[in-house]
Order: structure tokens, then C-alpha cells, then sequence
């Protein structure tokens, strides 16, 4: 795990590279690196700063909370990614549903996790999914409730 002043040094770094480099695709690419380092610098001092006020999964009591017991982490992180996909499904399965803004807000947000040079990659694979999947909410709600999606009887 880098800290703030590592992807700072990163940074650093990366201005001296630009200086011994003519090529416009390479000092594209390197600044492009720089913007990702000095985001990731802002990010770690952040959490370094509001650490305190974070629920961290290692806080979590397991289910006899009279002893006290904290949960191995492993099961916590089993738990959590759980409820995490459940979540992810609901939202898939309610996405048509969902008023626009909110869609691109959830979008945005998936698509800026992880790492952040990937992030094109990922928003494209969130877009090929969400647009492969579009239909499946509209196709299941047809035939639970044939009436009331299209407004007029069966056969008509």
C-alpha cells in the first residue's frame, strides 16, 4: 500500500521524465500518469485524515455480541462482498426503473472504482453490461404482469 507522500514522489518523478522527452504521445501518456498518481496521493491523504470516522469491517461484532467476539476477517469480507453483489443485482434488476441522473450518477461512481488507470476499460465493460442487460427487467416484468406493462389485455 503506497502512502499520499509516495504517489507525491511518483509524481515528482514523472515531471522529471516529462523534461527528457520530446514525443507528444509519450508526454501525453506521462501526464496522464501524473494526474492518476496526484489523485491517488489525494485519496490516500483523505482517508489518512478521516480515518477515524470510517466503519471499517474489522469493527464488526459477530452475533453473539454479549462476548464480545469479533469475527474472523475473512468471513467478515465473505459477508460483506455478499451483501455487496445482492446489492448489485438489485440495482441491475431495478435499473429501468431508476430516474436517469441517478443512473449516471451510479455509472460515474462504478466506473471510478478501482485502479484508476483502468478506467476506461471498466466503464466500458459497466456500459456493454448495463446495455446487454437492459431489456431483462422489461422482459420479466411482461410476463409477471402482462397487463399493466403494456396497457391493453393479452392478445389484443
Amino acid at each position: 500500500m503506497f502512502t499520499a507522500e509516495q504517489f507525491r514522489t511518483k509524481v515528482a518523478e514523472s515531471a522529471e521524465t516529462i523534461k527528457n522527452t520530446d514525443v507528444p504521445s509519450e508526454i501525453r501518456k506521462i501526464e496522464r500518469l501524473m494526474e492518476g498518481y496526484s489523485f491517488l496521493a489525494q485519496n490516500e491523504a483523505w482517508l489518512a485524515d478521516n480515518f477515524d470516522k470510517m466503519i471499517r469491517s474489522q469493527d464488526v461484532l459477530s452475533e453473539d455480541e454479549a462476548l464480545g467476539e469479533r469475527l474472523d476477517s475473512k468471513a467478515v469480507a465473505k459477508n460483506e462482498e455478499h451483501v455487496l453483489r445482492c446489492l448489485g443485482a438489485a440495482v441491475i434488476m431495478q435499473w429501468n426503473t431508476i430516474p436517469t441522473k441517478l443512473q449516471r450518477e451510479l455509472f460515474d461512481t462504478a466506473g471510478s472504482l478501482g485502479d484508476v488507470l483502468q478506467t476506461v476499460t471498466l466503464r466500458g465493460q459497466i456500459a456493454r453490461f448495463l446495455h446487454n442487460h437492459k431489456d431483462e427487467e422489461t422482459l420479466a416484468d411482461s410476463i409477471s404482469k402482462p397487463n399493466m406493462t403494456k396497457g391493453k389485455p393479452d392478445g389484443a
